[in-house]
């Protein structure tokens, strides 16, 4: 019996694990094959062993070789979407870089806007504010002046309402005197008193002069330390020390009369610069009446209630009532209206003087009050 060839024999081992049959497979079988026909069956059998390993061999070129196009089309195909995958990166990262640009400038604009508009808000105000002080320096001004000229209506007021035609006041008239009231008597002499002039000159802005005083002087240290503190920053506060001590020593005093609810309200209105003093006509008006004292009459003084002959009324402010005064109470309120004129005058700037001048003009016009307060008056023509 024939064995098949073994691995080791060099024969491929797909041919080596394959039975070869003895038998015949032609029309013939019933008959052995002959050793010729053995041996082409055998070389057949070779032949076919050996085309198999050629044709896998093939195969596996053939699917290299389709590997390789499959690769390298994706190679090409993975290769073209990164070209337009860098591509598409690239205009995204110049819109970027344009659009990071419009960013910038537009940032820088709006920075040159909102300086630009600080700019000229901070002009707008500035302008404003420039404004606004011209004007409050113009109204400042305008208030001085208005200021200014009603104290000099007020002064002129003061001086000029004592005196009518009807009832002409002597004191502002000299040349109405009698020559016995005029000047001194042929053979004496006498020193004129300050007092003497109901209506003193009360300062050079005004147009009068200073009368000259032979009586001797000396500075009170104290009083004139106190005047000139208030001068610094002259004022119509009470509580300073200056007018504190005016109002306790000569102020008060001079306006304490008898009736003391109407020497409350004269005294307000003298403060106020609202009294007026009215020559008496001849037509009275009616008057009212304070704590039981009869006003209307014209020899009955509403301040004092003494009878005395009133030659003058006065008037509180826009009140339509009127109070008649004696010779010496009016004596008593013009000297008060006197002082209150001068340091008004002082606190607007009116008097230009020096500490020294001033301060003994404020005396004398103290000495006004204490001696009206101790009943010496003018005597009325």
């Amino acid at each position: 019996m024939w064995n098949p060839p073994q691995p080791d024999q060099g024969l491929p081992p797909s041919l080596a694990a394959v039975p070869v049959s003895w038998k015949s497979t032609g029309p013939c079988q019933g008959h052995r094959e002959s050793p010729g026909a053995l041996v082409e069956t055998s070389a057949g059998e070779e032949a076919q062993g050996q085309e198999g390993p050629a044709a896998t061999q093939l195969d596996v070129l053939r699917l290299r070789s389709s590997s390789m196009e499959i690769r390298e089309k994706g190679s090409e195909f993975l290769k073209e979407e990164l070209h337009r995958a860098q591509k598409e990166l690239k205009l995204k990262d110049e819109e970027c870089e344009r659009l990071s640009k419009v960013r910038e400038q537009l940032e820088q604009e709006l920075e040159e806007l909102t300086a630009s508009l600080f700019e000229e808000a901070h002009k707008m105000v500035r302008e404003a504010n420039m404004k606004q002080a011209a004007s409050e320096k113009q109204l400042k001004e305008a208030r001085g002046k208005i200021d200014m000229l009603q104290a000099e209506v007020t002064a002129l007021k003061t001086l000029v309402i004592t005196s009518t035609p009807a009832s002409p006041n002597r004191e502002l008239h000299p040349q109405l005197l009698s020559p016995t009231k005029a000047g001194p008597r042929k053979g004496h002499s006498r020193h004129k008193s300050t007092s003497s002039t109901l209506c003193p000159t009360v300062c050079p802005a005004a147009g009068h002069t200073l009368t000259p005083d032979r009586e001797g002087k000396e500075v009170d240290t104290i009083l004139f330390a106190e005047f000139q503190t208030w001068r610094e920053s002259p004022t119509l506060d009470k509580t300073c020390p200056f007018l504190e001590r005016v109002y306790r020593e000569d102020v008060g005093p001079c306006l304490d009369f008898t009736m003391q609810e109407l020497s409350g309200l004269v005294r307000a209105a003298v403060e106020d610069n609202t009294l007026t003093i009215e020559p008496v006509a001849s037509q009275t008006l009616p008057a009212v009446k304070v704590a039981e004292v009869d006003c209307s009459s014209t020899n009955m003084c509403a301040l004092s209630g003494l009878t005395r002959t009133c030659r003058h009324r006065i008037r509180l402010g826009d009140s339509k009532s009127h109070y008649y005064i004696s010779p010496s109470s009016r004596a008593r309120i013009t000297a008060v209206c006197n002082f209150f004129t001068y340091i008004r005058y002082i606190q607007q700037g009116l008097v230009r003087q020096d500490a020294e001048p001033m301060f003994w003009e404020i005396m004398r016009l103290r000495k006004e009050m204490s001696l009206a307060k101790l009943g010496f008056f003018p005597q009325e023509a």
